[in-house]
């Protein structure tokens, strides 16, 4: 696990949202903590010693705390679609399986706090490879 319960509380409360230390705050941290290794930390150089993985994995329980699972639902290509007409509503499917973790949530905050660890990362900052 990335971190533990009573830095996440204290990550939380720094940012002004109260958070209990209970068995299910816990288990948002574990299920994050296993989000934030295996999407970005595997095969990267970075670690969870690597500066900012740890609010990284806070800012990843945070979302699980209010939906668990949030990090590991499963996606179809033809469930990723944008809205492209409002009168009669249409939608158009933009999902592409041949895209290895395109259908992987992601957090814009989390990904430029990795931006070290995800070659190119999001808004291209860096070198290394680039882990979906």
């Amino acid at each position: 696990m990335i971190g533990t319960v009573s830095g996440l509380i204290s990550y939380a409360a720094a940012r002004g949202t109260v958070i209990a230390d209970t068995a299910a705050t816990l288990h948002a941290l574990v299920r994050a903590s296993d989000y934030i290794q295996y999407t970005y930390l595997t095969a990267s150089t970075c670690t969870a010693a690597s500066p900012n993985v740890e609010n990284a994995a806070y800012e990843a329980a945070l979302v699980e705390i209010v939906t668990p699972g949030f990090w590991t639902k499963t996606f179809t290509p033809s469930e990723q679609k944008v809205l492209t007409k409002a009168g009669s509503i249409q939608w158009t499917v933009t999902g592409d399986a041949s895209v290895g973790g395109s259908a992987v949530p992601r957090s814009t905050k989390i990904e430029t706090m990795l931006r070290e660890c995800i070659g190119g990362g999001l808004y291209g900052y860096s070198t290394g490879p680039r882990l979906v």
